[in-house]
């Protein structure tokens, strides 16, 4: 488990988000210092839990990769998902990132998860779709319990304290003031007014693949 003060007066946690890269892939980097303070150490587990909206989702293949190589570790509510659904056939995703210490910061932890863009319904107007992702909900598990009631509040987690952990244990939610309460996610989006020509040119570059391949096929085929 990572170790963590616990012995300090309640103190709120204080929680960043940021959207790295551009366009439909990006990394979503969260950012936690915790508000409590002492010499006083015990052995505990910090996550980040946040609700995704339809319009952005986490690859589960690209996920399993990534934690066999230890790069990041997570738990997907539900673990199934559609990868290929657009934005309005999509539902809510619940996620519980595990934290890792920050190396310049004593009382910081930080993680970082891929998260991809949907395809939005095309727009009138705007030719972006705004994705909100509100702030997440920090949790702590440790090892011995040794939680003050009055500061932590037990939280229904389903999911255990650490990769190594098999086995479901007690988190705890932590009071924290998000430094921006939401996120905005700008996913780019087409055009009603432009359905037309995508149709038409859509149709066009079929027939001509078809076409070629058709070519290709009674030119250097062998049919018996």
């Amino acid at each position: 488990c990572v170790i963590l003060d616990v012995q300090a007066a309640c103190q709120d946690a204080t929680v960043t988000q940021e959207l790295l890269k551009e366009g439909f892939h990006r990394d979503l980097l969260v950012k936690v210092e915790l508000g409590v303070v002492g010499e006083d150490a015990g052995g505990c587990a910090v996550a980040a839990r946040t609700r995704l909206p339809p319009g952005i989702y986490v690859d589960p293949y690209e996920l399993a990769s990534l934690q066999q190589h230890n790069l990041t570790k997570a738990v997907l509510i539900p673990d199934v998902i559609d990868v290929e659904a657009p934005e309005y056939l999509a539902t809510d995703l619940l996620v519980l990132l595990y934290m890792e210490p920050d190396p310049q910061c004593s009382r910081c932890f930080r993680a970082a998860l891929p998260v991809h863009g949907r395809y939005h319904r095309p727009a009138e107007e705007s030719e972006e779709a705004l994705v909100v992702l509100k702030s997440p909900e920090v949790l702590v598990c440790c090892c011995d319990n040794r939680l003050s009631a009055e500061c932590w509040k037990p939280a229904e987690v389903e999911a255990p304290c650490s990769g190594k952990n098999v086995s479901p244990c007690q988190w705890y939610s932590v009071t924290h003031k998000p430094a921006y309460k939401e996120l905005i996610l700008q996913v780019p989006v087409g055009l009603r007014q432009h359905s037309s020509l995508v149709c038409v040119v859509t149709l066009l570059a079929t027939v001509l693949c078809s076409s070629l391949i058709l070519a290709a096929l009674c030119k250097y085929g062998h049919f018996s």
